[in-house]
C-alpha cells in the first residue's frame, strides 16, 4: 500500500464512495489518548494538598470553571465542566502536535504527522458536536416547548434569522479553528523549507524558526481556550432564558 492510499483511505457508503483522512483519525486519537493518560495519572492519587500533575489539573479545572461561571449560573453551567476541559485540553494537544514538526513523503508528499485541528473536517466536525449538545442540553434542561419558543422570540418573522445563525455558528467555530492552525502550520513549513535549502539559509532561518514556534504555541493556546469559551457561550443561549 502505497503513502496516499494510507493517507487517504476510501470506502462506500449506500453505494457513494467516501474518504476519510487516516492521518488525521490517528493524531486526533493519540491527542485523545495523551490527555486521558495526564488526567488519569494525575488525578490517580487525589491529596488535599495538591502538588505536580494534581496542581496543575485543578489549575485547568478552575481555569474551566471560570470560562462556566462567565457565561451562564454555576448551577446550570456546573454539569458542563468536564465537557469544558476536555474540549480545552483535547484542543489545546491538538494544536501543539505540529509545532516541533511535520512529517510527509517524499514521494506523494502526503502529510504522515500533523496538527488533526489543521484538518477543516475535524474542527468542523467537533463544532457540530458542540452545536448538537447545545440543542440536547437545551431541550433537556427547559423542555421541548420553551426551547422551541425561543427560535420565534422576541418577534416571530426572526425564525428564519436564527436557523441560519445554528449553521453560521458550527461554521465560523469550526473554521475559525482551522484558519488559524492551518496558517500557523503552513508558514512553518516555508521557513523550514528555506532553512533546508542550504547552510546559509539554514543560519539565516534559524532564529525565526524559533519565534514561529513560540508564536504557534501561543496561537494554539489562544484558539483552544476560544473554542472551549464560545462552547460555553453557545451552551448558555440554550440551557437558559436570554
Amino acid at each position: 500500500m502505497d503513502a496516499q492510499s494510507i493517507y487517504w483511505t476510501p470506502f462506500e457508503l449506500f453505494g457513494a464512495p467516501i474518504t476519510f483522512n487516516v492521518t488525521t483519525m490517528i493524531t486526533f486519537s493519540i491527542a485523545g489518548l495523551i490527555v486521558f493518560l495526564f488526567t488519569f495519572i494525575g488525578a490517580r492519587k487525589m491529596a488535599m494538598r495538591p502538588t505536580g500533575l494534581q496542581n496543575f489539573i485543578e489549575w485547568v479545572i478552575d481555569f474551566c470553571r471560570g470560562i462556566i461561571k462567565a457565561n451562564m449560573d454555576w448551577k446550570t453551567g456546573g454539569r458542563f465542566i468536564a465537557l469544558a476541559y476536555t474540549l480545552l485540553f483535547v484542543i489545546f494537544v491538538s494544536n501543539m502536535m505540529g509545532i516541533p514538526f511535520e512529517m510527509a513523503t517524499n514521494d506523494t508528499h502526503s502529510v504522515i504527522w500533523k496538527s488533526p485541528t489543521s484538518d477543516p473536517f475535524l474542527t468542523l466536525t467537533l463544532a457540530a458536536f458542540v452545536v448538537i449538545l447545545t440543542h440536547i442540553y437545551g431541550i433537556k434542561l427547559r423542555g421541548t416547548k420553551e426551547y422551541s419558543l425561543d427560535y420565534f422570540r422576541p418577534k416571530w418573522f426572526l425564525f428564519p434569522f436564527k436557523i441560519i445563525e445554528e449553521f453560521a455558528n458550527t461554521l465560523t467555530l469550526g473554521m475559525r479553528l482551522f484558519g488559524n492552525v492551518f496558517a500557523k502550520e503552513v508558514l512553518m513549513l516555508l521557513i523550514v523549507g528555506l532553512g533546508t535549502a542550504s547552510i546559509g539559509w539554514g543560519l539565516a532561518m534559524f532564529a525565526p524558526t524559533m519565534v514561529w514556534q513560540a508564536f504557534g504555541i501561543f496561537i494554539g493556546s489562544l484558539q483552544a481556550y476560544i473554542f472551549a469559551m464560545l462552547a460555553m457561550v453557545y451552551m448558555s443561549h440554550k440551557v437558559e432564558s436570554h
